[in-house]
């Protein structure tokens, strides 16, 4: 296996497809929501991401084969008046997992939030999703918590 990780390029019509099919792979995925993606995101989604300079995606490919993916977007720590870097989707492929490919991706979403000058790289993970857990442990994610007094950090959203 020879997996080649890189930065994405929005405007790159191959690499965009590629992102777009890993992102609806995912959602289709019950890990995901087991849902494909809607037309208009599919189509809207490189253009959306290239816009925003914040944004950044790492894309893996065994040979001429897109296998995993991992989009980032960049955030603020007010605590430490410093970037951040959200690891917003990863993707693998069912072919593809437990060959370290996320931790290949993950090596390069390091560098370039260090380049950017991030002070931390955070994600959200289904607490059911435990190969994903395990998968991010072992690249030094841990629960965020301040006083243990105070429990652990609890994601929550509103859909607007």
């Amino acid at each position: 296996m020879s997996i080649r990780t890189f930065v994405a390029d929005y405007h790159d019509a191959a690499q965009a497809a590629a992102l777009v099919d890993l992102l609806d792979a995912y959602a289709r995925d019950p890990a995901g929501g087991g849902t494909p993606l809607d037309a208009a995101v599919r189509e809207g989604l490189p253009a959306a991401l290239a816009a925003r300079p914040q944004a950044f995606s790492v894309l893996a490919f065994d040979g001429d084969t897109p296998v995993g993916l991992i989009n980032c977007i960049e955030g603020f720590s007010t605590f430490a008046c410093k970037p951040l870097v959200n690891v917003h989707d990863v993707v693998v492929l069912p072919s593809h997992r437990g060959q370290r490919v996320a931790q290949q991706m993950f090596a390069l979403v390091e560098r370039e939030a260090r380049k950017r000058g991030a002070c931390k790289l955070t994600l959200e993970v289904l607490s059911g999703n435990v190969p994903a857990l395990r998968s991010y442990e072992r690249e030094g994610f841990i629960g965020y918590q301040l006083d243990p007094a105070f429990g652990h950090a609890i994601f929550l959203q509103k859909k607007l």
